[in-house]
């Protein structure tokens, strides 16, 4: 992160209109910045009222917020208040507007493109797709090789190497553990349906035996009371 200070207001005029996420080419603010391309994030107004995605307006307005809202806090529960934020359009009267590179240039820009930065940035990429776009690794290479390793000696001259735990790494295992997961929910489907279906004969077997039951006994009355008549 740096910070640059701009007061021609001829360079300005290329940023005021432009809206949060829309791109801006480096050279329209300095020559320094020629085959840069930057995108807005955000910014905050010469009060400190931040930008805010999908209002689109350029001043400040005043919006109910209540949880859930972007820079609102609820103290209470089903609180709403209204506060001041601003617009996601780039105005004349926004003091600090956030950038990120998009596109490098050919000439590295100090404390941001850089050797030096890129050595003071100790940590590498922990996800796996991260680190092959970094350091270029094929997309059937070993992610492993090529994630940043850091190697220190301790007090008691012992050498120790540290790396960061790769995130959403696929290898053999992980498949295998993958395969192993649904082969128990298929097991568990296949067992659900073969005691559904035996539930279902015995219920109809029950039924039929109780209907029976109670057809037997209904003609065991007739005939009792047929013969009590006869008697």
């Amino acid at each position: 992160m740096k910070g640059y200070d701009f007061d021609d207001e001829k360079k300005l005029a290329h940023v005021y209109g432009l809206r949060m996420g829309q791109e801006l080419e480096g050279e329209k603010l300095s020559d320094e910045f020629k085959g840069y391309v930057f995108r807005v994030t955000g910014g905050n107004d010469k009060q400190g009222f931040p930008m805010q995605q999908g209002i689109l307006v350029s001043g400040r307005v005043r919006l109910l917020m209540a949880e859930g809202s972007t820079y609102f806090r609820p103290r209470r529960a089903g609180e709403r208040r209204r506060k001041s934020i601003r617009g996601c359009i780039v105005g004349q009267d926004i003091a600090i507007l956030n950038l990120v590179i998009v596109a490098s240039g050919p000439t590295p820009l100090a404390g941001l493109t850089d050797e030096a930065s890129a050595r003071h940035s100790r940590l590498g990429p922990k996800r796996a797709s991260k680190i092959r776009k970094v350091f270029e690794v094929a997309k059937d290479g070993d992610v492993r090789k090529a994630v940043v390793t850091r190697t220190f000696t301790t007090k008691k001259g012992k050498t120790i190497s540290k790396r960061p735990k790769i995130q959403r790494l696929v290898t053999p295992q992980v498949l295998q553990r993958k395969r192993a997961i649904l082969a128990t929910k298929r097991a568990a489907g296949e067992k659900g349906r073969k005691e559904r279906a035996e539930y279902e004969r015995l219920k109809k077997q029950r039924t039929a035996e109780h209907r029976a039951s109670l057809k037997a006994r209904r003609s065991s009355r007739k005939s009792s009371k047929k013969e009590a008549a006869t008697a």
